[in-house]
């Protein structure tokens, strides 16, 4: 398997992963699968300041994964949000533990402190992922989604990767990027 930073001709396959989520389950809170080219513009925008990966194997990506603004405001620079998806039909294979491994490694360089992830609850399979890396659940917000005629729990998990004895400017991924 190779992990690698994503790209625009990488939107499709990346669509196709996400379909499965937004069109069958509360892992993503969206309603409708995003166009191709909706995915193309949250790709680029993504990579302007974090990174965004793909796994792939034997030419196909199977999963992704990337970070994101955690809040808009200046003082939560040193914090991230994480997503993370595998195609539905490679799961329990090891690809998101590898593709978090990288992510995680980047997210480092970068001078990152904090990570956060919001799951739909419950959801055992990816509260279980995320505590196998160390997260703790540290929110509970009730029926605070609707979709496929039900209300949704969700819980927001957090995991700390720096020090919080400095405040080291934030590099730009591209920036920490080994080609």
């Amino acid at each position: 398997m190779e992990i690698r930073v994503a790209n625009e001709d990488d939107a499709l396959e990346i669509r196709n992963i996400y379909a499965y989520y937004v069109e069958n389950t509360f892992v993503s809170f969206e309603y409708e699968v995003p166009s191709v080219e909706e995915m193309k513009k949250r790709i680029m925008k993504t990579l302007k300041r974090y990174p965004y990966l793909v796994a792939v194997i034997d030419g196909k990506i199977v999963g992704y994964a990337y970070a994101s603004s955690f809040k808009g405001r200046k003082a939560y620079d040193w914090s991230c949000e994480l997503s993370i998806y595998v195609d539905v039909n490679m799961k329990r294979k090891g690809i998101g533990k590898q593709l978090y491994n990288k992510l995680f490694a980047y997210l480092k360089k970068m001078n990152i402190k904090a990570l956060y992830a919001c799951l739909g609850y419950p959801n055992d399979v990816s509260e279980n992922f995320h505590q196998s890396f160390g997260f703790q659940t540290i929110g509970h917000f009730s029926q605070c989604g609707y979709k496929f005629h039900q209300w949704i729990d969700m819980i927001w998990m957090e995991k700390h990767i720096g020090q919080f004895d400095d405040t080291e400017d934030i590099i730009p991924f591209m920036e920490v990027y080994e080609r």
